[in-house]
């Protein structure tokens, strides 16, 4: 549309009177592009404030955002290789992704943060080794219930996507992004949230051991 634009601006001279006006499938994107350039920012701006409402903790929120740019890794390589282009159903599909994404992502910190202060109740955690134990237990042994719950997303969207008859275009387009992108977003939550989990907590450890070595000291 671009290039047609310019050709006609600059070889075509209209009388005077006349005007051309781009309608059909160039215009309905036109005026869903300016919608979604509103709704996808509002949509982000709500997601990160439930989030920092259900955590209570900036620091969370960040980790759990950080499954929305690994989701979109997988969407993007599911719509290029099953060929779809970007449209208003895509980004409809790629809004549903980012709320699955950032409940999964919940889902995973709150196993890690229930293993940890279990073996701060229980006075198991005093070294690194002990740290790391607690996360082992959080993120290694929730495999299980993670992986139900993205296989369960990802065989309630299969029929969408092997779905044939009317209206099977655009729903394939909104489930692609969605089956695409949760398992991503899995890989990253089994192996990125772990890890920093592990840094932020060896920092409190840390302050913990010092304050003790200077209760001792002062004793």
């Amino acid at each position: 549309m671009e290039k047609a634009q310019k050709i006609i601006k600059e070889k075509i001279q209209l009388p005077a009177g006349y005007s051309l006006i781009w309608s059909g499938q160039y215009e309905y994107m036109e005026r869903a592009a300016k919608k979604l350039a509103l709704v996808i920012p509002i949509t982000l701006l709500l997601v990160i404030l439930l989030l920092y409402f259900n955590t209570k903790s900036f620091v969370k929120t960040g980790i759990i955002l950080l499954a929305l740019p690994f989701s979109m890794v997988g969407a993007i390589w599911y719509l290029y290789f099953a060929g779809f282009h970007m449209s208003v159903a895509v980004w409809v599909g790629i809004i549903a992704l980012l709320g699955v994404s950032a409940e999964t992502g919940v889902v995973m910190l709150l196993y890690l943060d229930i293993a940890y202060e279990n073996w701060v109740k229980q006075g198991k955690l005093k070294t690194f080794h002990d740290l790391r134990e607690s996360i082992f237990e959080g993120a290694v042994k929730r495999i299980r219930p993670k992986m139900m719950t993205v296989l369960v997303l990802f065989f309630g969207l299969l029929p969408i996507l092997i779905g044939h008859g009317a209206g099977s275009d655009v729903m394939k387009r909104i489930a692609a992004p969605m089956a695409g992108g949760i398992f991503t977003s899995l890989i990253m939550e089994l192996t990125i949230f772990p890890a920093l989990f592990y840094i932020i907590k060896k920092r409190k450890l840390d302050k913990l051991e010092v304050s003790d070595i200077q209760t001792n000291e002062s004793n």
